[in-house]
């Protein structure tokens, strides 16, 4: 149903390596994917109790029935298996034998670091980016698109999306963190996760969240890890690079899917979401995915970060392109106004020749280039920015 924009890179890399690793969240559509491009292909899901069990019981026995290579879906369910595919790709020398999948970069990363180094690519599949959706026929609403975020299953079996979150939460987020968390007070973790939701696009400030939680800074920090390594949250660096001025250091935090932070904060529908005061953050998140999406489908490093300094001119995101530096800023309004575009411009006054060009994305349809400043739909936004 959907054509997805990593197809592409996933096949060229196949005809590179003898093993190619994809990994993204729970739902993003990685079986689907891998599945759609190599069609020929043996498929075994590790998640199955009793596959697993024979995958670990007997690698050896379990792999020899694959003896031309195959799919392997969840492989940080038995990471084991690493070890044993290492010997025979190095035999048969053979390219794109082998397509992993994974949703668990920390359990993923170790295996692959000390088994198949140099053997495998490795690509990152996140949910559906407004490309994808809109070549599919779904033309949405800001409103909308913010309320549904990106997992395909919503589109494509039309769910309201405030049900099937919750599911998706309680089924995935809570069961896979707990067991790498081991929670033990579960109401507790709801609690950290609805916070890291109402602070969308801020500096993480792991002192006053566990506060408000009720444990220590080093677990705040444990936990936004796992959550990270989970592929439930991702936090954008500063530049560092001063320009004569003192810089923020600390990153800021944003979800993976702009749907599931909407649930997280109660929002429902559409109206809800018009009056909610996050609203703007949502769609500065809604954004800042969309340009890493359109990196990582590529098989690129998003190069993204935000500048702020300590009296506190901030840029939304930095794009850093080889030498030059693109200012990026965020509004959720549809109307433009000549303020929208200042902190650009102070931002290429103090950067000189490194900020060649500056770009606005806003949720109204006139766009327009002022000097080297351009004013964007956000619907247009990746393609005119890279």
């Amino acid at each position: 149903m959907f054509k997805r924009e990593l197809e592409t890179e996933l096949k060229g890399l196949a005809k590179d390596y003898p093993i190619v690793t994809v990994i993204g969240p729970r739902q993003s559509g990685k079986t689907t994917i891998v599945q759609h491009a190599f069609p020929e292909k043996k498929y075994a899901n590790l998640e199955f109790p009793d596959i697993r069990a024979m995958a670990i019981k007997d690698p050896r026995g379990f792999l020899e029935q694959f003896s031309e290579g195959a799919i392997l879906d969840e492989i940080q369910r038995a990471p084991e298996l690493l070890s044993y595919i290492q010997p025979i790709v190095d035999e048969k020398n053979k390219k794109g034998m082998f397509i992993l999948t994974g949703s668990h970069q920390i359990e993923l990363q170790e295996a692959i670091s000390q088994s198949l180094a140099g053997r495998t690519a490795l690509l990152t599949l996140l949910p559906l980016n407004l490309a994808e959706l809109i070549s599919s026929g779904f033309d949405l609403t800001v409103d909308e698109w913010i309320l549904k975020g990106g997992y395909p299953r919503i589109y494509k079996d039309r769910l309201d999306p405030t049900k099937a979150y919750r599911n998706y939460f309680q089924t995935y987020v809570e069961r896979d963190l707990r067991q790498l968390i081991q929670v033990k007070d579960l109401m507790q973790f709801e609690r950290f996760v609805q916070i890291l939701a109402g602070r969308i696009g801020q500096i993480v400030n792991m002192e006053e969240i566990g506060g408000e939680v009720g444990i220590s800074s080093h677990t705040v920090k444990q936990w936004i890890s796992i959550m990270e390594a989970s592929f439930i949250v991702f936090r954008l660096p500063p530049y560092f690079e001063n320009f004569g001025k003192r810089v923020i250091k600390s990153p800021k935090l944003y979800f993976n899917d702009v749907g599931l932070a909407a649930y997280l904060l109660g929002i429902q529908n559409e109206i809800q979401l018009r009056r909610d005061p996050l609203r703007g953050n949502l769609f500065e998140n809604a954004i800042i995915l969309e340009l890493k999406k359109y990196r990582l489908n590529r098989g690129l490093d998003p190069f993204l970060f935000y500048y702020r300094d300590v009296q506190k001119n901030e840029i939304d995101v930095i794009y850093k392109k080889g030498h030059d530096l693109i200012p990026i800023e965020i509004k959720s309004s549809k109307t433009y106004h000549s303020e929208f575009i200042e902190k650009l411009r102070y931002f290429q006054s103090i950067s000189k020749e490194r900020a060649p060009q500056g770009f606005l994305i806003y949720a109204g349809e006139a766009e327009q280039r002022i000097k080297n400043i351009h004013v964007l739909n956000f619907k247009h936004a990746t393609q005119s920015i890279y």
